[in-house]
């Protein structure tokens, strides 16, 4: 029996320390949580959203891969493919083109005519990702797509 009271006695003792452990193991984990954020912000503007950052050239769309950004160009063409996808083309031939952007045909009726964008210089924002080695813009909604100033 005596055996038996120490036994407890040593677990009263340890669960504080492992309280303490994962207590300290929590404040680490939000510690580098919250400055993974404050070097994100950082990189792209502290508190700065794709829909106050600066436009930049599809040319060096590239270079803010991983940002929430803005890309302008002049639509040259406007393609939606069989599965219903529309892409609105920047170059006369996509293959050679360093950015594009798409409209899933699940989003596609939100949109109007998209024939219009023809022609006309645009900014595209939002989050800038990668698809086959470009940069590309996932457009979602219509409020990512505005005419330059």
């Amino acid at each position: 029996m005596l055996s038996h009271r120490n036994t407890v006695r040593e677990l009263r003792v340890e669960i504080p320390h492992k309280r303490v452990a994962a207590v300290v193991l929590l404040v680490f984990v939000l510690g580098l949580a919250l400055l993974a954020g404050l070097w994100r912000g950082r990189r792209r503007g502290a508190g700065q959203s794709a829909a106050d950052a600066p436009c930049v050239d599809i040319r060096d769309a590239g270079k803010h891969v991983g940002e929430q950004g803005c890309v302008t160009g002049r639509v040259v063409g406007v393609v939606t493919s069989r599965a219903g996808n529309t892409f609105l083309d920047f170059c006369p031939d996509y293959r050679h083109c360093p950015f594009s952007t798409v409209i899933f045909a699940s989003d596609r009726n939100k949109f109007g005519d998209l024939e219009s964008l023809r022609g006309q210089q645009v900014e595209i924002r939002g989050p800038i990702t990668v698809y086959r080695s470009r940069p590309q813009i996932i457009i979602h909604d219509p409020r990512q797509i505005r005419m330059a100033r």
